[in-house]
Formats: C-alpha cells, structure tokens, sequence
C-alpha cells in the first residue's frame, strides 16, 4: 500500500512533535508524522507519563527502545576488549524523550549557538536561535525581551519557600561556596545557582506530544499520525528521495510517497536510518551491504554527550520531601571548572531531593552532576543492513582527559558542599553513586521493588550505629565520598568505570559547510548531496550545548519548520 504526502517526519519526538504541528499549519501542505512507539494523545490515561515526578518514567521499559545498548567508555588501548553494552534508555513514544525526561527546560549558553555559528551553522547564533526560543515557550514565571509568554510549552519554576529541607540545606551550601543566586537561568548565564525552568504544567508533564499535538492539532485534515510504526528506510530515486518504507504494528508493510523527507529519530538512530538507506560512510555501507547513494563520513560521528556522576546520602528527616510533593528537583547551579582548554561555565549540577519512588527513595538524596561543556566524543555505526537491528553506539565518554577531570574534581567539590553546617544537619553517609543496571531495575514500579525496599528504608530510621552499617552495607556499596577524594588513584578508577551519559545524545548529523567533510547538512538541515531529504533533530548540532538537550531540540524543530515553510520567527 502506497500513500503520498508532501512531508513526511520520521519519529514522534521532541522536534518530531513539533515539525508535523508546525507544518500541518498550511492546510495545503499535507503532513504524516511517524513514530515507532505508541501514542500519547491528549485523554490518554497513561500516569506515568503524566506525573511530574519523572524517574517513574526515565526507567519504564515500556517506551523505551529495549534492545539498545551502549559502550559508555572508549576501548583498551591494548590487549581484549572486555567491555560490556549497556542498557541506555531512549524513548519509542510520541512526544520523545519530551515523554520520560525530567522536564528540565534548560537554553544553554549564547556562547553555544555563537560557536555553532562560528562552525559553519550559518543563521544559528544566539541572537538568531533566541526567537525561535521564544516562540516555543509559555513562560509563567518571567515576562520581557528573553521570554516567551504565548508558545505551546509551559515553563515554571518551583518558588524557594516550596523547597524540601535538603533543597534550602543544599542552597546555603552553594551560596557559602560563592556562588550567588539568580532568579532566572536563562537571563544571566554567569556561574549561579537557582530554581530551574521546568516544562511542567500544574504538576503535569507537558511534552511536546501535549504541548503541540492538541486536541484542535490533531483533528487537521492534512495531518495524519502514523504511531507504532518503525521507518525502516529511506527511498530514492536517483539523489532525490522519493519516500519512505515502513512496517506498522503487526509487521503490515507500507510505503509513504513523500515530496520531502525529514528524519527526527533521534542522535542515535537517525544516522543509523541514513547509513540504511545509503547516505554515510562509503567504506562502511559496502562492508555491510548497503548500496551507497551518497558518501557522507560524518553521518554517524561528532556524537557527544554529558557525562555525568553522582553523590547520594541518607536524609534527616526534617529534610526529606514530602510524599505530597511529586517533583524531586528544584534546584541547580552552574559553575567554572577553570580547567586549562575549558569554556566557561562548563558545568552543570542539579539538587535530588528524593532518589526513588519506593520507600527507600524517600531517605536518599543528593546531587547529579555533569560536563556541561564537553569534549569527548563517538560515534554510531549500523552493523548489517538488517533494518530492525540496533547500531553499534561507542559512546566514548572521558576519551578527552578534560573531562574525566572535571567529574573527579566535582565529587571533590560537592564533598565541600556535604561539610557545609546546615548539609552536616540534613545529609548523612554522602556516597558516589551512579544510574547502575541494578538501581535502573529498582526505578521501575512494581510490587516487588516495593517490597525489596521497604526492609531497608526501615533499618535507615533505626539508632545511629545501625543507620550507618546499614548504608555502608546495603545502600552504598562500602564507597565514602570523603574517603574516595582522598585517594587520587581509587578516584580516577571510580570516575572511569561509573560515569555514564545524561541521556542527550547529540550532533551525528551535524550542520556545517558544504567544503566541510565531517559536515552532512546544511544550515537549513537539507542534506548534503542529495534531494527532497532533511535532518530535523539534536542530530543537527554541531556540539553539545551546555543544557539538558530537549529545550534546544524542540527550538530546533521549530526554526526547521520555519527554513521549511519560508517564515522566520517574530
């Protein structure tokens, strides 16, 4: 079966979203949005997610491409490779990672779309992208020039007097630290800490799903929504792509006939559908048996992420959040690292009030902490022509020694936080920690993680000695954050072997200039050497922002959608 559409938008999510919502605006231009996953319309039921407590929803294998795994370290320079793939959560939903993310609504710095720019972006400097911004936000809390206040997104921020004990703790550390408050993080872009811009409306996720495909949306003739329905690859005749193959819920077959093409997949499995459909590497696509129709090297690399680590500790009970309060963030803070060859304002870390939803959760909390500027990067490579088969992803974290630096150097800042008098009152026992296999599997709500929980979450009210053993032995696995900075040598191994992205997967299809080699789009996400076939997604970037990714993926929806149109934002 055969149907034809003027665009056709490959993948539902953050940009995907809001690429069919935008361009289905013209009602003679006939739009179809595929998404692999199923989808969230507006009465839908689903509570996860909905809830504006996210964890709930990072770790439900229930939207989530299941069989992706990931190498999160760069191979041994010698001898076996005895790495293991990793599990690394990417949402198969409509709405995307703007689905089962943590609602962090986060520009990053002009600095980042000045240098993008700088690189061959042509049309994405601050000044350029800032409208765009504007035109996708909602913004409850701050009006003037840098603020959008009639956009799809909801954006707020959680008032100080509504902070957890942990939280306000937490703040008067960082500002004894010497970093100063700001209201707001996307009007001063200096070191600070603040409440953090969240896309989050009365206590409800709003994801581009919600924010874009509404009710009035959806009910345009020109837009159709093809969910549960994996691309499997791009067609062409010639250099002009002509469409696109799919196999619906059930194995069904069909073709979408398209005038245009836009893939919106993701950083990941976008260069995994170019380099199926014959636009990557030459040397790869003859290796693995895909008829090359345009050789482009940089489908696939310039993957970047921001590798990230954390500290967890046992919560007096004065500074535990509420089960009343849903959401578990509501603070961050930013800072140099000062670190010889870094940009500044190159890190990123947010406060955790509460580390889980069952009842040990509830005594934990911490600090994440990320390169928020970072330098490493990898690559993705398709490893047979088998459309339904995952890519290899090398993700390459801390193979630039400045950031591997910048993580052992923040467990040592955050160990000043934790002696810090009102942190001694309201944190206990501070341990390094990270998203382990074992704590993504306790994320997941089901009777049984509950009932795993509970003994311990008990035994962490219990007298003092038997508090600490039981951290020491059942919660953090032996480690003392003050113990690990104090040994330089156990510190760099902690840092290499439990640090792990933040889920922002970025630049495999970035912009730059036609001479550029590595480059495989234009400033208008056209590709490179062929016809009728555009990138839409974080693929796009030509680096990674200092900012949780989905705010500046779902601008970069909305300035596609404009290149594509021809409008320009107001």
């Amino acid at each position: 079966m055969t149907r034809r559409f003027d665009v056709v938008i490959i993948g539902g999510g953050s940009a995907g979203c809001v690429l069919a919502s935008r361009l289905s605006e013209n009602p003679g231009r006939t739009v179809a949005l595929v998404e692999a996953g199923p989808d969230t319309p507006p009465n839908h039921t689903d509570q996860v997610i909905w809830d504006s407590y996210p964890i709930v929803a990072y770790f439900d294998p229930r939207h989530h491409w299941r069989e992706l795994r990931v190498y999160h370290q760069p191979p041994p320079d010698s001898g076996p490779d005895t790495r293991t793939r990793r599990r690394y959560e990417q949402a198969r939903v409509m709405g995307g990672g703007s689905s089962i993310n943590g609602m962090m609504a986060n520009r990053g710095s002009p600095d980042d779309y000045d240098g993008w720019a700088a690189e061959g972006a042509t049309g994405w400097n601050w000044e350029e992208v800032l409208p765009f911004f504007r035109k996708l936000e909602r913004d409850a809390d701050c009006k003037g020039a840098m603020h959008g206040s009639d956009g799809p997104l909801p954006l707020r921020r959680v008032g100080l007097d509504e902070w957890p004990g942990f939280s306000r703790a937490a703040a008067q550390a960082l500002e004894a630290s010497g970093l100063p408050y700001t209201a707001c993080q996307h009007e001063d872009f200096d070191p600070a800490w603040f409440p953090i811009v969240i896309n989050n409306d009365g206590e409800r996720r709003a994801s581009t799903a919600a924010a874009y495909l509404t009710a009035p949306v959806r009910s345009r003739p020109n837009l159709v929504l093809f969910p549960d329905t994996q691309a499997l690859r791009i067609t062409f005749d010639g250099k002009r792509a002509t469409g696109v193959d799919v196999r619906i819920l059930g194995g069904i077959g069909e073709h979408l006939q398209a005038g245009e093409v836009v893939v919106a997949a993701g950083a990941l499995h976008t260069p995994a559908l170019l380099q199926r459909s014959g636009i990557g590497p030459g040397s790869l696509l003859q290796r693995v048996g895909v008829d090359v129709v345009a050789d482009r090297p940089g489908v696939g690399r310039n993957l970047q992420e921001h590798p990230q680590i954390a500290v967890s500790s046992l919560l007096d009970p004065a500074a535990r959040q509420p089960w009343s309060l849903r959401r578990h963030i509501f603070g961050g803070f930013r800072y140099s690292s000062d670190l010889d060859g870094c940009d500044p304002v190159d890190m990123y870390g947010v406060i955790v009030n509460r580390s889980g939803w069952h009842p040990l959760g509830q005594k934990l909390g911490g600090f994440l902490v990320w390169v928020n500027r970072a330098y490493s990067q990898g690559w993705v490579e398709i490893e047979s022509a088998n459309p339904l088969a995952e890519p290899r992803v090398e993700l390459n974290l801390l193979s630039d020694d400045r950031d591997r630096l910048r993580l052992q150097d923040a467990l040592v800042r955050l160990a000043a936080l934790y002696r810090h008098p009102e942190m001694q009152k309201a944190a206990h026992y501070p341990f390094p920690t990270s998203y382990t296999e074992k704590s993504r599997d306790l994320a997941v709500v089901t009777r049984g993680n509950r009932v795993r929980t509970e003994p311990w979450a008990r035994l962490a009210d219990a007298p003092a000695s038997v508090r600490r053993r039981v951290v020491e032995r059942k919660i953090s696995g032996g480690l003392s954050l003050f113990d690990l900075i104090r040994d330089e040598r156990a510190l760099e191994a902690f840092i290499r072997e439990r640090s792990h992205g933040t889920w922002h997967c970025c630049g495999t299809a970035r912009m730059g200039r036609e001479n550029d080699p590595g480059a495989v789009t234009d400033p208008t996400g056209k590709v490179y050497g062929v016809e009728g076939l555009r990138i839409g997604d974080a693929s796009l970037m030509p680096f990674v922002p200092r900012a949780n990714t989905n705010l500046p993926a779902i601008m970069i929806g909305e300035k596609i959608a404009a290149a594509i149109a021809g409008q320009q934002a107001s």
